[in-house]
């Protein structure tokens, strides 16, 4: 039987989100918020990056992302990683398939050839072929659009986005819609949540805390 999306996060979310919480890569603080970089307290931090030390957790990233193209029989040509979280599991990824590679920048050079989209070879264009963009989080979307629209702006053809982990915030839902590319993670929210409540990494109290934030993570933080 063919495995669905539902499936696929079903087996491989709750994998990935332990070994977050082992690493790091995910750490959930409510009464010591984290500081992002737009400036607001949040009581959650995610640095995927530090998935990389792990191998079993490099290569369960890359099966989940192999087994979500079978369920959505896509076929890309191209995998184009986003700069710069992106680009390693897009390399794994793209090597698993022996397809080409590219990363995208958060803008064009000031210098050189002035590329913001490396990889492309002679042509500078992804011809009109279609391109499987990875990102390793998604959170507003801003920036995994503005990656999509670097790729279309080059020929590529963009209905997917895959990510390792996503808030599911109400304004990505709304990007990637506008955007009409659909977006989807291995590992969502309320699975993370799940993961952590069972390994006692958060108890009930703090786990409805972060579900409340989630649905206003902006105005969240009211203390002085």
């Amino acid at each position: 039987m063919t495995k669905t999306i539902t499936d696929i996060q079903q087996k491989y979310g709750a994998l990935i989100a332990q070994k977050a919480f082992e690493t790091g890569a995910i750490q959930l603080s409510v009464q010591k918020p984290f500081t992002w970089a737009s400036g607001y307290k949040m009581p959650i931090y995610n640095d995927n990056r530090r998935l990389l030390s792990i191998p079993d957790a490099r290569k369960l990233i890359c099966q989940a992302f192999n087994e979500m193209l079978i369920a959505l029989e896509y076929k890309p040509t191209w995998i184009a990683g986003v700069a710069t979280g992106g680009i390693p599991h897009a390399t794994s990824l793209a090597d698993s398939l022996q397809l080409p590679l590219a990363y995208i920048r958060s803008a064009s050079k000031d210098h050189g050839l002035k590329n913001q989209i490396e990889g492309l070879g002679s042509q500078a264009s992804f011809e009109h072929k279609p391109v499987l963009v990875i990102e390793d989080l998604i959170s507003t979307g801003g920036s995994s659009i503005k990656a999509i629209e670097a790729v279309r702006e080059q020929n590529g053809l963009v209905p997917f986005c895959f990510a390792i982990f996503s808030y599911g915030f109400d304004t990505a839902l709304t990007a990637f819609q506008t955007a009409d590319c659909k977006a989807y993670s291995i590992l969502d929210y309320t699975t993370m949540l799940e993961t952590a409540v069972k390994q006692n990494y958060i108890d009930s109290e703090q786990m409805s805390v972060l579900q409340t934030w989630r649905s206003d993570p902006f105005g969240w933080y009211t203390q002085d």
